[in-house]
């Protein structure tokens, strides 16, 4: 059990302890401050044991219905927080949530997963196809995102601004941001049929059976192997995860992480507002930076974990894919909720350092993927960009 939990993916376990605490600050009304501060550590232990039920639950189910499961829990802590913030009114926090997942995927995750991937290596390889695919599909998405801003702007209204809470828009633009909701939805489930049925050895390349080496065997598109050898890492993941779970203890963990991510969920969204006043930060910070990389502060880790193993295929689709899935699929099921939940409908309308942000980070990940391979200086580019975005964030 120590092993485990000092290993690269036990970590988040130790944070444990953070979620009574949290629930007893809230209940002693200790304070906004700690409350959020203990709610935020608590969110990530019980976001990563739901990511480990249904990797377990995937592994029995087959590769169709595996992935199914991985792509549509992947994001179902940052989704959780979200629904809570959105029946708080926070349309503006839920927005910048998003954009920043986006931004941390595209930017902060990639780049430590070159960068820590690349020290000790020449470079990493990756298959150029599968990750084009994806950065295509992020970037479909992000232009249909950025139309109901457009829109507002060519009707002379404003955009949100950036220490704004809600924004209340008309009808038109609510209409507007339902029906990109919807076509957004409806490309998500279109790439789930082309990923998982109809081109599933683009993202599977390897067959059945065949071990997982820790690097593919060249550079994609011919050309020199990587110095290093590929080497079998199916022994580590093995002392990693230990035994594997049976389906009844997968679907009773996964029950469990989603109701203590609801609880952890409503307590930080509880102390979003009066935390931001007494630290001097805006929400829209908190929503772009804190809250983003806490919802999926696992998964980030295991992307950089991968890559330090020369398994850069997994960390690219795992940065870019987990993109892909915010807009495609958050984002708009965020739109329809809202016509159901808080104060009016949310409307896809994004402030100026939002929309700035996401159009830099799908450009700029479109770049890298084309090339098919990466290094430690590109991975350090990534987390500059990010870091430069995230200080234009604080001083909004």
């Amino acid at each position: 059990m120590r092993r485990f939990l000092l290993s690269g993916e036990g970590w988040p376990y130790l944070l444990v302890p953070f979620i009574p605490i949290a629930v007893v600050f809230e209940i002693a009304h200790v304070g906004a401050v700690p409350t959020f501060f203990t709610s935020t550590a608590g969110v990530i232990p019980t976001a990563a044991l739901m990511g480990r039920a249904t990797e377990e639950l995937a592994a029995r189910a087959g590769p169709g219905i595996g992935g199914l499961l991985n792509v549509t829990f992947g994001n179902a802590p940052e989704l959780i927080i979200a629904l809570f913030a959105l029946g708080a009114g926070l349309h503006e926090v839920v927005k910048a949530s998003l954009l920043g997942s986006i931004l941390g995927n595209s930017l902060l995750v990639l780049g430590a997963a070159a960068f820590v991937g690349g020290i000790g290596r020449d470079r990493q390889y990756f298959d150029r196809s599968a990750a084009s695919t994806q950065t295509t599909m992020l970037m479909l998405a992000v232009a249909a995102l950025v139309m109901p801003a457009i829109f507002v702007l060519d009707e002379g209204e404003g955009l949100p601004s950036p220490g704004a809470e809600i924004v209340d828009y008309d009808s038109t633009v609510e209409f507007l941001s339902l029906g990109v909701a919807i076509v957004l939805i409806l490309c998500y489930l279109a790439g789930l049929w082309f990923s998982l049925r109809t081109h599933r050895d683009l993202f599977n390349p390897r067959s059945e059976g065949q071990p997982v080496a820790a690097g593919p065997a060249g550079p994609p598109g011919g050309g020199h192997p990587p110095p290093e050898p590929a080497r079998i890492v199916e022994d580590d993941d093995e002392e990693e995860h230990g035994e594997p779970w049976s389906v009844r203890t997968s679907v009773i963990a996964l029950a469990g992480a989603g109701l203590a991510v609801g609880v952890m969920s409503e307590i930080l969204v509880d102390s979003i507002t009066e935390t931001a006043e007494q630290i001097n930060l805006s929400e829209f910070f908190i929503g772009a930076v804190v809250v983003a990389i806490v919802g999926n502060a696992a998964e980030h880790w295991v992307a950089v974990l991968v890559a330090a193993k020369n398994k850069m295929d997994l960390a690219v689709n795992i940065a870019i894919g987990s993109s892909a899935q915010i807009a495609l699929f958050v984002a708009p099921v965020l739109v329809l909720c809202s016509f159901f939940l808080g104060p009016h409908p949310m409307p896809l309308v994004f402030n100026a350092f939002e929309l700035g942000g996401v159009i830099i980070a799908v450009l700029i990940a479109s770049q890298i993927t084309n090339h098919g391979e990466s290094t430690w200086y590109m991975g350090l580019q990534l987390l500059a960009v990010y870091v430069v975005l995230a200080l234009a964030f604080l001083f909004a």
